[in-house]
C-alpha cells in the first residue's frame, strides 16, 4: 500500500506502531530519532510520516517545522502520536505543522483510521477495453431470471429480520 516512515524512541512503541501498519499492508521504514529519520527522508519520501513528538535530541515540533519549510516536504502528511495530552498540546503541535494528532496509548483501530485519513487515494489501474479480454477468460452466464440484484439480498427491512432471541446461544 504505502511507504509511512515511523519516528518513536521508545522500542515497544515503534513496534507496536510497525506491526500495526504492516499488518495492513504498509511498507514500514522505522527511525529512532531525527537523525534516523533525515537517512530515511533522504533515501526516500513516504507518504506519511508518523512521528512521536518527544525525541531525544531534535524534538518532533522541530523536525515537522523543519519538513514545513523545505519544497520536497512541505506538503507531506504528519500524524503525530505523543503521550502529551494536556490542554494546548495538541495545538502545538498543529501549530508546528502536522496534520493530525493522536494521543497515546496507541490504539490499532484508531491509528489505522487516522493513517488512511491522511493518505493521498491510491489510484487505481485503468481498466482494459473490453475487447481486449485474454482468451483463457472464462465467460460465466447470467443467473437465473429470478435471482435478486445484489444490493438487494440483504434489505435491513426488519420485518425479514430473524428475532433477536435466536442470535443468542
Amino acid at each position: 500500500m504505502a511507504r509511512i516512515l515511523v519516528v518513536e524512541d521508545n522500542p515497544q512503541n515503534l513496534e507496536l506502531a510497525t506491526v500495526i501498519l504492516r499488518a495492513a499492508g504498509h511498507d514500514v521504514v522505522p527511525a529512532r530519532d531525527a537523525g534516523e529519520a533525515e537517512v530515511a527522508l533522504s533515501k526516500q519520501l513516504p507518504a506519511l510520516i508518523v512521528m512521536d513528538i518527544a525525541l531525544p535530541g531534535k524534538d518532533g515540533y522541530a523536525i515537522v517545522r523543519e519538513l514545513r519549510q523545505r519544497a520536497g516536504t512541505a506538503g507531506l502528511p504528519v500524524l503525530a502520536v505523543s503521550s502529551f495530552a494536556m490542554p494546548g498540546d495538541a495545538e502545538r503541535a498543529f501549530a508546528a505543522g502536522v496534520s493530525d494528532y493522536l494521543t497515546k496509548p496507541i490504539r490499532r483501530a484508531i491509528l489505522l483510521e487516522r493513517v488512511n485519513a491522511l493518505l493521498p487515494p491510491t489510484p487505481r489501474p485503468a481498466s482494459k477495453p473490453s475487447g481486449s479480454a485474454p482468451s483463457s477468460a472464462v465467460a460465466t452466464a447470467p443467473g437465473p431470471p429470478n435471482d435478486p440484484a445484489p444490493e438487494s439480498v440483504d434489505s435491513g427491512d426488519a420485518a425479514t429480520a430473524a428475532p433477536a432471541s435466536e442470535d443468542r446461544a
